[in-house]
């Protein structure tokens, strides 16, 4: 039986996690296997099915380089946010390119461990800066981006509740940050007395989000929200995510919802 983690703490471990990215690319490669690279992604608007592809190669590559050289500052990421990276490839040669690097930055993540220090682009007052957290994002990176191809292609998109769970929690986690919460001008102020979130998976977990204090702080379990939205936990990381989600109904304040989801979206939009 699983050791259920300590709040703030990932589900998995980082061995799990090594092996997810690649499993997770293997099932993204299936997925888009004979399927046409010009399909536009409904999910990332202005992208085609080969600039996603390329993007996920492009991240993998990024994080490899970062855990391999020990980098202590901001690395270019062109690889990743350049639309003329990894143009040259062949479109039917994506989906091997795509395995390999994703064996090639489970291989650099297992060679340093766990616990190496690296620069991340997390806030470091609440994220250690080690290869760990390159281990988890990459997870998730990869799985939100099949659920993309998976869109496009049709293919089903299916995600273990242990994996599913983790990516909510890491979700909330990124929703404490400072660029989440803190006052802008021309927007409404996120944080309140009485404002708080209930997230409802059923057997797969309950999460309260309160949002009345100085800063967001999540927990596990339930209690009494302004707002509350319920799923399937897949469903649940789609919908957070900005994915289709019709499995996802919500109840209650509906402003505090899309205010907070605005405010939390804002690294998906970087």
């Amino acid at each position: 039986m699983r050791h259920r983690a300590a709040e703030g703490e990932a589900l998995l471990t980082f061995e799990e996690y090594c092996d997810a990215i690649v499993a997770q690319t293997d099932l993204l490669a299936r997925h888009v296997k004979g399927a046409d690279s010009t399909a536009m992604v409904p999910t990332c608007p202005g992208w085609n099915l080969g600039r996603l592809l390329r993007h996920v190669g492009g991240d993998h590559r990024w994080a490899e380089d970062i855990v391999r050289t020990r980098a202590t500052a901001p690395v270019d990421d062109g690889m990743v946010n350049d639309p003329a990276a990894y143009a040259h490839l062949d479109d039917t040669a994506l989906g091997d390119w795509l395995v390999d690097g994703a064996t090639k930055l489970a291989g650099t993540l297992r060679a340093a461990g766990p616990d190496v220090p690296v620069w991340t682009p997390a806030d470091e007052r609440l994220v250690r800066q080690t290869a760990m957290f390159w281990a988890r994002r990459m997870t998730y990176e990869t799985l939100l981006h099949r659920a993309d191809a998976a869109l496009v292609t049709g293919a089903d998109f299916t995600v273990g509740e242990a994996l599913a769970v983790d990516a909510v929690e890491e979700w909330l986690e990124f929703s404490t940050v400072p660029e989440a919460y803190e006052p802008l001008p021309g927007v409404p102020e996120l944080l309140g007395p009485g404002r708080a979130l209930g997230f409802d998976a059923g057997a797969a977990g309950r999460w309260l989000l309160d949002l009345g204090a100085e800063r967001p702080v999540w927990r596990r379990g339930t209690g009494a929200a302004a707002v509350n939205v319920r799923g399937p936990v897949t469903d649940l990381l789609l919908f957070l995510y900005a994915r289709p989600a019709p499995g996802v109904g919500t109840r209650g304040d509906s402003e505090l919802l899309e205010l907070w989801l605005k405010r939390t979206r804002f690294w998906l939009e970087a």
